[in-house]
């Protein structure tokens, strides 16, 4: 089965027009009863790619997150090539890609040269196992776009398993890595590890991608790891509201690109990427709304910086 559901009760001579591709509601109660795992499924990326994006944006690591994902390509590509399990290979191509960088790019300055080196290099193997793999080309093609209808128990579990040891690690973290986040400097000297810390969070959201990466597809894990949270900064500044909002938008974006992927011959990760941008862009009209509504503080007033000459 692939990501699309209406291939799953075509019909000679149904419309195919591009409008009716993309949208396409025939049936849809019927294809509901499909998508059960896809659902929950959904739920998790959205939780653990909310959680996990706040922290993406606080750190700067937009640029890791699409690393860590070639790699994972690669990973996934290895298991399907040789008829193992394909969220294990993708979790070992992860970790593995989380961990060079943590290492190799412990400093800022190298980290963006290690994962430009990682990059095409998984991408290169992914591509290369993707080669010599002689199955269903659907199967090649949803490791790049995502396959969210083709969720089964088998990988559910993985899919729940992995997201458990997420959020408990993020549990666990969470304080000292905000800390660490907003100023690591001040942090080190208070005896937080943030070497370490840094280590750890990258091998987190090595799991994190390892799960995006199976549901929509290595090509646009961004969506779920780094707009929401994204979107959720524009407009507001809270510690607690801040993740509140990223998983909540990671929530509309994936639960609604599912339902309407679900009625289309369309990959999933189209409607996710949409959803994901339109929330952002909502995001950033409503920061401007406010900025233009804020009066400008006048000169000698509490908030204006008034120099001195000496």
């Amino acid at each position: 089965m692939t990501g699309t559901g209406v291939g799953l009760l075509a019909r000679s001579g149904e419309d195919t027009s591009v409008w009716h591709q993309i949208f396409n509601f025939d049936n849809y109660g019927e294809l509901l009863g499909l998508v059960q795992n896809s659902l929950l499924a959904g739920v998790l990326l959205g939780l653990v790619g909310g959680l996990v994006g706040v922290f993406v944006i606080m750190r700067d690591l937009p640029f890791a997150v699409h690393g860590i994902s070639e790699l994972s390509f690669a990973g996934a590509s290895a298991a399907l090539l040789l008829g193992v399990n394909i969220v294990a290979g993708s979790i070992a191509g992860s970790l593995i890609a989380a961990g060079a960088i943590g290492v190799l790019g412990a400093r800022a300055r190298d980290r963006n040269a290690v994962i430009g080196i990682i990059m095409p290099f998984g991408l290169g193997l992914g591509v290369l196992f993707l080669s010599l793999y002689e199955g269903r080309a659907a199967n090649k093609f949803g490791l790049l776009t995502g396959q969210i209808i083709a969720v089964n128990t088998p990988q559910m579990a993985w899919l729940l398993g992995t997201s458990v040891v997420v959020l408990m690690a993020l549990a666990m973290v969470w304080r000292p890595l905000t800390f660490a986040g907003v100023d690591p400097d001040v942090a080190e000297a208070r005896g937080i590890p943030v070497r370490a810390l840094s280590l750890a969070f990258m091998l987190v959201l090595g799991l994190a991608v390892a799960l995006c990466v199976q549901i929509v597809g290595a090509l646009l894990v961004l969506a779920l790891l780094v707009t929401p949270a994204a979107a959720a900064a524009r407009v507001t500044a809270s510690p607690v509201l801040l993740p509140v909002l990223s998983v909540v938008f990671a929530l509309c974006a994936m639960e609604g690109g599912i339902l309407l992927a679900l009625g289309s011959s369309v990959p999933i990760s189209p409607y996710v990427t949409t959803l994901s941008f339109l929330i952002y862009l909502g995001c950033r009209l409503t920061e401007a709304r406010r900025a233009r509504r804020t009066p400008a503080p006048r000169l000698g007033s509490p908030r204006t910086a008034v120099r001195t000459h000496t």
